[in-house]
């Protein structure tokens, strides 16, 4: 893919983000934030019994990149395992990102991936 394809489908996903908002059947959910540049990201996931992600959402502030990559990554793991999400690696987001960036652009961009390994093991409600 060239550069300006990347930079297309990034500004795609920032100005018209896949599943941004709320999920109305989130069993899962966590924040993260990013305290020196502001940029925050939620992740709430709908887990099935059998543990499969029916819909992930995100929602968020703070730069292209970060809110790009949130929603990259909630479009490409929405029907996976948690399983299979868990073994995703930040490596994976960033090829997945595309372009090449510098470190502190990598946190940028990890910021949604941290949020996502950690809304995994954050249920919303307990079965007692």
């Amino acid at each position: 893919m060239l550069e300006s394809e990347f930079a297309e489908r990034i500004m795609q996903h920032y100005e018209d983000p896949f599943h941004q908002g709320n999920c109305p059947s989130a069993t899962h959910s966590t924040f993260r934030d990013s305290p020196l540049c502001g940029d925050w990201v939620r992740i709430d996931l709908a887990v099935s019994p059998a543990g499969e992600i029916e819909e992930a959402w995100f929602d968020g502030e703070g730069c292209v990149i970060s809110q790009a990559a949130a929603s990259m990554l909630v479009e490409r793991v929405a029907g996976m395992s948690v399983e299979t999400v868990r073994q995703y690696s930040a490596k994976e987001l960033l090829q997945l990102f595309g372009p090449r960036l510098s470190p502190n652009r990598q946190k940028c961009c990890l910021l949604s991936w941290r949020t996502l390994q950690a809304a995994i093991d954050c249920p919303l409600a307990y079965d007692m």
